[in-house]
């Protein structure tokens, strides 16, 4: 049925806020090192783990232990939300201070505003709440045992160890490098800032994570942004009310803001995908139309092995998505490139 138009109603999207602080950088090291299922693939190799284990005293280890067994370095993020910390200490006292069934509802997960009630009555320790919350979340790999843990563990226990772990990683691991630490996700935060003003919140978000798409949502009405650069390459996302949070991975220029010809990570990965014949003529057939791997090899006339070979490189560089059972060019990606390019000639 054909529609009249009557209205003037603009597309509604989300703010885009930024924050960096040491503290996001402790807690992320704390999920980084514990996490061992995952350790392998994060950009600082295994051996700058191992020797940082060796490194730690048998205390902070011990904690360490605790985390990885119950994954409560997310409760340390939680907290962290709670409010702008300045530095440890505020942080610290912050826990000490928290009632107990307070600490408990800030360290369990927001899995939306109607789950709301359940999440409190799961703090106050109500079985059937614990229950529901678990089977609300029992699609992520860790909520269901984490909430369990969460809500059963002893309180002062649980303070006790998210205190001392987060002092401990302080001490021993951020504070020798705080100074260097603090300048790169400066740098990061300042040149996201920057393009803040340049960019829609959709483009700043797809832009400093390096390819996530992420369109408004009901009930989402800002996206935050803090740099990391202990768990590089990986983003990480969550959830807390009214805001999607993304943990990314801060760019190469960064890490060296006074080497002014270091390029952006993705810049230099985007340009390597499309320095090859094949995979331009697989971007312009995309640039048209959303194509299967079969389309894509019908029209080539190459094999599908070599096809999926240069897809796999496009999709690496964050140009090239799969929707349903298709490839799509990322246009925006592509759109953005020669902004990109004219940023990093003219900084």
């Amino acid at each position: 049925m054909d529609v009249l138009n009557f209205t003037s109603r603009k597309r509604e999207t989300y703010q885009v806020q930024l924050k960096y602080s040491l503290l996001w950088e402790c807690a992320l090291g704390i999920a980084a090192i514990t996490n061992t299922t995952l350790i392998n693939t994060l950009e600082k190799p295994v051996k700058y783990w191992r020797d940082i284990r060796k490194s730690l005293s048998n205390e902070l280890l011990e904690n360490l232990d605790f985390v990885e067994k119950n994954n409560t370095w997310k409760a340390l993020l939680q907290l962290l939300h709670a409010k702008d910390f300045s530095h440890l200490k505020e942080l610290t006292s912050y826990i000490e201070e928290l009632p107990l069934t307070d600490l408990k509802y800030i360290s369990l997960p927001f899995i939306g505003l109607k789950y709301q009630t359940v999440r409190q009555n799961a703090a106050l320790g109500e079985e059937s709440a614990i229950n529901e919350l678990k089977d609300l979340t029992n699609n992520n790999p860790f909520f269901p045992s984490y909430i369990e843990f969460m809500c059963k563990v002893d309180g002062n226990l649980l303070k006790e160890h998210l205190i001392s772990v987060m002092t401990g990683w302080y001490g021993e691991v951020i504070e020798k490098e705080s100074e260097l630490l603090n300048r790169i996700l400066q740098a990061d935060y300042e040149a996201k800032k920057e393009m803040r003003g340049k960019m829609n919140p959709e483009e700043l978000v797809e832009w400093s994570t390096g390819g996530i798409t992420y369109m408004p949502e009901p009930t989402v009405n800002h996206v935050l942004l803090i740099p990391q650069y202990i768990y590089r390459p990986w983003n990480i996302e969550a959830d807390i009310e009214g805001t999607k949070v993304f943990y990314y991975p801060i760019a190469n220029e960064s890490i060296s803001p006074n080497d002014r010809y270091t390029p952006n990570n993705f810049l230099v990965l985007k340009h390597k995908a499309l320095g090859d014949e094949v995979r331009l003529r697989i971007v312009k057939l995309l640039y048209e139309a959303d194509l299967t791997l079969q389309n894509i090899t019908d029209q080539l006339n190459i094999g599908k092995s070599t096809v999926h070979h240069h897809l796999k490189i496009l999709r690496a560089a964050k140009l090239v998505e799969i929707i349903g059972s298709k490839y799509s060019l990322k246009k925006k990606a592509v759109e953005f490139l020669s902004e990109e390019l004219n940023i990093f000639l003219n900084k």
